[in-house]
C-alpha cells in the first residue's frame, strides 16, 4: 500500500479526520481538488487586511471546536455583546438577545421586532398544552408561538445560517436537543434551558485574527505529523482492491485515481479511505441518490472609511427576512462591530462589511457585485455609503457550502451511512452528512477517523 489512509476532500473535515488518523501513527495522504485546503473556512486579503473568506465564527455547542482551537493554541474570543438586529418589510428591530435560530427565550422581550399583539401570540406558548412535534422548525414555531415569530425572527435567521427555510428543516437537524428540551410542551423554556445548559459566554465564539488560522494551524500540525495535502488533486474513481494471497478480507485496500495539474491520472491505495467530500456516494457507487447541493451563497466583503459606522448602528449585523423586496443581500456582517480583534486592526473610522447572498429555491434576478452590496449595506445600516469611501472589496461564491438538512437529504444521508457501514475500512465525513457548522463538523470528522484504527 503507498499509505496507511487516504483522505478525500481538503476542508476542516478532511484535515480534522486526517489528524485524528496521523495522530495514531499512520501515514495520512490528504486530496482537495481546490488550489487551496480549508473549504469554507479559508482566508483571503482585502485591503491589506487578513479576512474570513466563509465561516467567521462557531457555535460552542457540544464544545468539540473550543477543544480543537485550544488543542492547536489558537485564542478564543467572543464578540462584542451589542447584539443584532431583522431586516423586515415593515421596518428593522433588534433581534432576541437569548434564543435559539431566532425563538426567543422571552416572547415578550421580543415585542419591539414582532409587535404586542405577536408577543402576546407568542406568549401563549407558556400555558399552551404539549402537543405532538411536528415534522420541521416551521411548523412547530407556528404552532407554539404565532406566524410572526416564525416571519419576523426565527425565518431571517434561518435563512441566513442555513441558507433554506424553516419550513423545509427538520428539528432535530438544525436543533438538536430541541425536542427533547420541550419535556412540558413550552418552546420558550425549551430554548431557556437549552441556553442555560450551554457552555457560559456567548452561542457562538470566533478566533483571535478570524477562523481561518484554524486551518492555518491544522495543516501546520499535519505537516508536523508527516502528512501529505496535495492541492489541485481531483479524485475520478474509488475501487476496492483485493486482498492479497493468505490475508483476510478485511485487509483489502481502496484504489483511488488522482489528477494533479497537467499531469494524467495516477493511482493512490490505502487500507483505509475517508471520503470528506459530498461525491462519496457517486464515487463509491452507492445508489442512494445526491445529498442536497445547497444555495450556491455569494459573500461581498466591503472595507470602508465610513467614521458614521463607529458606533454600530445595527450591532453586528443584520439578517433580512424574504418579504423585504428593498434588499437582495439575505444578511449583512458588520465584522468591525462583532470582533474587537479587527476593529482593532482595521482602525478607528475603518470598518468592515460583509453581505451574504443566495437562498435555497430562490431564483436569482441579480448578481451581486460592489455597487448592488454598497446599495444593500447603505439600506441595511441606515447610513449612506458611496464608492469613494471603498478601500477595497471582495467576492466569493461558495457551493456545495450548506446543503439543506430537509426530510430527503436526511434520508440521504442515513442510506449513504448505513451503505458505508457495510464497506471495510472506509469512512465518511462533511457537512453533507453532519449537518452545517463546525460543531457537527468536527465531533462528526474525529469518529469518522476513530471509526477506522
Amino acid at each position: 500500500m503507498d499509505w496507511d489512509a487516504i483522505v478525500v476532500g481538503g476542508g476542516v473535515a478532511g484535515l480534522v479526520a486526517a489528524r485524528s488518523l496521523a495522530s495514531d501513527g499512520l501515514r495520512t495522504l490528504v486530496l482537495e481538488a481546490r488550489d487551496e485546503p480549508g473549504g469554507a473556512v479559508r482566508g483571503h486579503t482585502v485591503a491589506g487586511l487578513r479576512l474570513d473568506a466563509g465561516a467567521e465564527s462557531f457555535a460552542t455547542r457540544g464544545g468539540a471546536v473550543k477543544a480543537l482551537a485550544d488543542e492547536l493554541s489558537l485564542p478564543v474570543v467572543a464578540p462584542e455583546p451589542v447584539g443584532s438586529w431583522v431586516h423586515l418589510a415593515s421596518g428593522d428591530g433588534p433581534l432576541p438577545r437569548t434564543g435559539l435560530l431566532g425563538i426567543p427565550s422571552q416572547p415578550w422581550s421580543a415585542r419591539r421586532t414582532i409587535g404586542v399583539l405577536g408577543a402576546l401570540r407568542a406568549s401563549l406558548d407558556l400555558v399552551l398544552p404539549r402537543s405532538a412535534d411536528p415534522a420541521t422548525l416551521g411548523a412547530l414555531v407556528r404552532q407554539r408561538m404565532g406566524s410572526r415569530v416564525l416571519d419576523r425572527l426565527v425565518r431571517p435567521v434561518v435563512g441566513g445560517v442555513h441558507a433554506a427555510d424553516p419550513d423545509d428543516l427538520s428539528v432535530d437537524a438544525v436543533a438538536p436537543g430541541l425536542a427533547a428540551a420541550r419535556s412540558r410542551g413550552s418552546l420558550a423554556r425549551a430554548v431557556r434551558s437549552m441556553r442555560a445548559s450551554a457552555p457560559a459566554g456567548a452561542a457562538a465564539l470566533g478566533i483571535d485574527g478570524g477562523m481561518h488560522l484554524l486551518v492555518d494551524a491544522l495543516l501546520a500540525d499535519l505537516r508536523a505529523r508527516g502528512c501529505e495535502v496535495r492541492t489541485g488533486s481531483t479524485v475520478s474513481t474509488v475501487s476496492p482492491m483485493s486482498p492479497a494471497t493468505g490475508a483476510q478480507p478485511s485487509d483489502a485496500g481502496w484504489r483511488v485515481l488522482v489528477t494533479t495539474g497537467s499531469d494524467g491520472p495516477a493511482p493512490e491505495s490505502a487500507p483505509r479511505l475517508v471520503l470528506a467530500t459530498p461525491g462519496a456516494p457517486e464515487l463509491l457507487g452507492l445508489p442512494t441518490g445526491d445529498p442536497d447541493p445547497g444555495a450556491e451563497v455569494t459573500l461581498v466583503t466591503l472595507v470602508l472609511r465610513a467614521p458614521a459606522l463607529d458606533h454600530a448602528p445595527r450591532g453586528t449585523g443584520v439578517l433580512v427576512a424574504p418579504e423585504a423586496a428593498d434588499v437582495v443581500a439575505k444578511a449583512l456582517t458588520h465584522g468591525t462591530a462583532k470582533w474587537a480583534w479587527l476593529a482593532r486592526e482595521a482602525g478607528r473610522g475603518t470598518h468592515v462589511v460583509r453581505l451574504s447572498y443566495g437562498r435555497a429555491g430562490a431564483a436569482v434576478t441579480e448578481l451581486p457585485d460592489v455597487a448592488l452590496a454598497l446599495r444593500d449595506a447603505s439600506r441595511l445600516l441606515g447610513v449612506p455609503l458611496h464608492d469613494d469611501q471603498l478601500l477595497g472589496s471582495a467576492t466569493v461564491r461558495w457551493t456545495q457550502a450548506l446543503p439543506r438538512p430537509s426530510e430527503a437529504h436526511r434520508a440521504v444521508v442515513a442510506a449513504v451511512r448505513s451503505a458505508v457501514a457495510e464497506l471495510p475500512g472506509v469512512a465518511v465525513c462533511g457537512a453533507w452528512v453532519a449537518g452545517n457548522g463546525l460543531a457537527s463538523v468536527v465531533p462528526d470528522a474525529r469518529a469518522a477517523a476513530r471509526s477506522l484504527v
